[in-house]
This record gives structure tokens, C-alpha cells and sequence, in this order.
């Protein structure tokens, strides 16, 4: 070891104390509201169902659905990989994939429908009905992962009625055995921030009325208005609105039809890649970034229905839109028809098979300290242990073959994927 150097300073420690002090206000309230991902699963896709058409076998519905117009229309890896464009060498491993998915676990997340998609006679039996059947899905393992309601919006016309929808329901799920884990709710069509802090009121109100815990119910904030992205004084509406909830909001979903239709863009050009999308999203996803809030994608009206020739074309167009949105960090998107659902997994497939093992081996290589072609730093390396949860937990990987390349366990994955704030130098077990 050489001679070391001397160490010398200029400066007195009060001046570093007296910096801290002046920043303890900063420090709480990064950490308040930048708290960072949950760490939580996060479903590919919420599919939507209207509260007077939703019933005890939609989940299995959907996925025979989706499976018979695979039957149908593409009744093997290599047809269907003739469709989308898939790889040789991916065909097969996502094909057989996407059909065990379909068996298993065809939805992800649901939302029994309430508003634009409410068709009802008696919007109080429905909801009453839907609370009942979710709580007995969840008991006999028959639920989605994620369940809930999207309930009418907090504007004047149909605001009594999203509330009174909104106790209804959670007053059932209580009475059919509690609030489960999985539960969601979607407020829609938020234009102001005030609107949201009076659902956060609404939510209050009945966790005191049955000794809930505070915050145990959350809800996303779907985006559908200009209003929302941009306020009357030019700031980002959306960036108070996640403020507003309190720390309640669980997800941001941009709709794609209304937000469209919002800003004057013709029904042939509203869709999720047009310009004004992408810029609504951009704004979306930077106001949320750090909050532990996630971003959703929209939806395609495009259903894969009638001849093999415009099923396969609304395929080609689902999986290309998913393709994209998934290379931009919108890793959650909705689903109308139960025909979607093969190219959403698809899609969602083969974004993680294909990158796998190169990820892997960068991660491993970093964790390792063993250097490679491309040179990494703590936040790509949070981002890759991010792609690799990502993929096991919707059934693109398997936990083996992720160890077998990464040698890290779950729990390594997950805290290269989550550190603590400033702490973004964790190792592999």
C-alpha cells in the first residue's frame, strides 16, 4: 500500500449540520412524496366488464373465449407466430405459453363497470351483486388477482350516484367477508384536483364508519380530460391530482376515446399512438415517476371478431400497440373483448422472453462486479431486476431459469429493483 495522502479541510462541521438542518423540511418531503415503486405485482392489463353483464363465470368465460378463437383462428405456434411476426426461435415457447395463461390466469385485472359502460336497470342490485360474487370468487380461488369497480365520476350530474355505488359495493364485500387484497377502485374522469381530494373524503368517511384502518382504501385516477394534463395556470393538473389523494392513488389509466374525443381528434385517428396520446402519457408517467403511483395504457377499439382476415388484422394491431407501449414504460394497458387477451399476452411474452438472457447476464455481470460490454450503474440495475420481476410475475419467466442465469434470489431481485432512497448498491445473495 502507498503512502497515504494527507486529508485536510477548511471547513467546520456546524457548516454541514447547519446544511441538513436547513434541508430536514426537503429530506421529509422527498420521502413523502417519493416513496418509489411498492414492489408490488403489477397486472399486464385491466379488462372491463359492465357491472349489469359481469357474473360468476366471466374470468372463465374470457379465457375459453380467448382460447377458441386461438382454436379458431390460429390453432398453432406457427400460424399464430405467421400473424404477429414472432421469431422462430420464440414461437413455440409463447404460444404454449400464452395458452397455459389463458387455462390458469386469463385475467389479471377486472373492473365490473359502472360508468360509460353501464347499461343497467338497477345500478344498487348490480353493485350489491357484484361485491357478492367477488367476495365468493376470492374464497373459492376463482378471482382475478385484482378485482374492484369503476364507479360514475365526482362531477355534479352523477356525482350522488358514483357515491352511493361506491358504498354499496364496499358495504357488500364487507358483509361477504371483508375487504379483500386485491380490491381496486377506478375514479374516472377527473378534471380537478378537488375532485379527487373529495373521493379521498368519501373514503374516509367509511373506514371510520367500520374501524377501518386509515388508507386502507385506494383508487386509481383514470385520465380522460385535457383539464387533467393541463391546468387554467399551465401547470400539470395530473402532478396535483397524485397530492390530492393523500397517498391513496395506486395508478394512473389514460382513456384513450374520451381524452381523444377531449381535444377534437376524429374517431378514425383516436388511438393510443396518435400524438396527442403520447404526449398526454409523456406527462402522465413523468408526473408519477418516484411516487409509487404506475402509469396505464389505454385500449384499442379494434375487436378481433368476424372473418380470419380482420381478426388477424386487429391481432397485428393489438400486439404492435402493446409492443410500443411496452418500450415505453407503460406496462399496463385495458382489454374490451375477450379476443384481445391472446395478443396482449403475446405481446407481453415475448417483450420479456426475448431480452432475458441478455438482461440477466448484465445484471449478473454487475452484481458481480464482473464488468462486460456495456457498462451499468445502479439504476440500470435497478431497471433490469425491474424488467426480470416483471416478466416472472405475469408468466413470461419462470423463477428457475431467472435464477439460473442471474444466481440471485427473489429477494436479491427485489432489492436491486426497490432500494432504499440513495442506497442503489445492493448485492446479489
Amino acid at each position: 500500500m502507498g503512502q497515504q495522502e494527507k486529508v485536510s479541510t477548511s471547513l467546520a462541521g456546524a457548516v454541514s449540520e447547519g446544511i441538513s438542518a436547513s434541508l430536514a423540511a426537503v429530506d421529509a418531503e422527498l420521502d413523502r412524496r417519493y416513496p418509489g415503486d411498492p414492489g408490488t405485482r403489477q397486472p399486464v392489463h385491466t379488462v372491463y366488464v359492465p357491472g349489469n353483464v359481469f357474473d360468476a363465470d366471466t374470468v372463465r368465460s374470457w379465457g375459453d373465449q380467448a382460447l377458441a378463437a386461438l382454436d379458431e383462428h390460429a390453432p398453432d405456434a406457427a400460424s399464430f407466430a405467421a400473424v404477429l411476426g414472432l421469431t422462430d426461435d420464440l414461437a413455440e415457447d409463447v404460444y404454449s405459453r400464452v395458452r397455459a395463461k389463458l387455462e390458469r390466469e386469463p385475467i389479471e385485472d377486472l373492473r365490473v363497470d359502472f360508468e360509460d359502460g353501464y347499461a343497467g336497470q338497477d345500478e344498487d342490485q348490480d353493485a350489491a351483486r357484484a361485491a357478492r360474487l367477488i367476495s365468493e370468487a376470492y374464497r373459492n380461488g376463482t378471482a382475478a388477482p385484482y378485482m374492484g369497480i369503476r364507479m360514475k365520476c365526482m362531477e355534479s350530474a352523477v356525482r350522488d350516484r358514483g357515491i352511493r355505488t361506491t358504498d354499496v359495493f364496499l358495504t357488500g364485500l364487507l358483509e361477504n367477508g371483508g375487504l379483500p387484497d386485491g380490491l381496486v377502485l377506478t375514479l374516472p374522469k377527473v378534471t380537478y384536483p378537488e375532485q379527487v381530494s373529495a373521493f379521498v373524503r368519501l373514503l374516509e368517511a367509511f373506514e371510520k364508519a367500520h374501524g377501518l384502518d386509515a388508507g386502507r382504501l385506494g383508487f386509481e385516477i383514470q385520465i380522460e380530460t385535457s383539464q387533467s394534463i393541463l391546468a387554467t395556470d399551465g401547470t400539470a393538473a395530473v402532478a396535483r391530482m397524485i397530492g390530492a389523494a393523500e397517498g391513496r392513488a395506486t395508478g394512473l389509466h389514460y382513456g384513450t376515446f374520451d381524452y381523444s374525443a377531449c381535444l377534437g381528434v376524429s374517431a378514425a385517428y383516436q388511438a393510443s399512438d396518435h400524438p396527442a396520446a403520447d404526449h398526454a402519457k409523456a406527462i402522465m408517467q413523468v408526473a408519477a415517476a418516484g411516487t409509487g403511483v404506475r402509469v396505464s395504457d389505454g385500449s384499442t377499439n379494434v375487436l378481433p371478431v368476424g372473418s380470419k382476415q380482420h381478426v388477424h388484422e386487429a391481432w397485428r394491431l393489438h400486439y404492435g400497440l402493446t409492443r410500443r407501449a411496452l418500450a415505453r414504460a407503460y406496462y399496463q394497458g385495458w382489454d374490451m373483448h375477450p379476443g384481445h387477451i391472446p395478443t396482449r399476452y403475446a405481446a407481453v411474452f415475448a417483450f420479456y422472453r426475448e431480452g432475458f438472457e441478455a438482461a440477466a447476464k448484465r445484471l449478473s455481470a454487475y452484481a458481480n462486479h464482473a464488468g462486460g460490454d456495456v457498462m451499468d450503474e445502479p439504476a440500470t440495475a435497478k431497471a433490469l431486476s425491474s424488467y426480470l420481476l416483471r416478466g416472472i410475475d405475469c408468466g413470461a419467466l419462470d423463477t428457475a431459469e431467472v435464477d439460473a442465469l442471474t444466481g440471485m434470489t427473489r429477494d436479491a431481485l427485489d432489492r436491486f429493483a426497490a432500494p432504499r432512497r440513495g442506497d442503489l448498491t445492493a448485492s446479489a445473495e
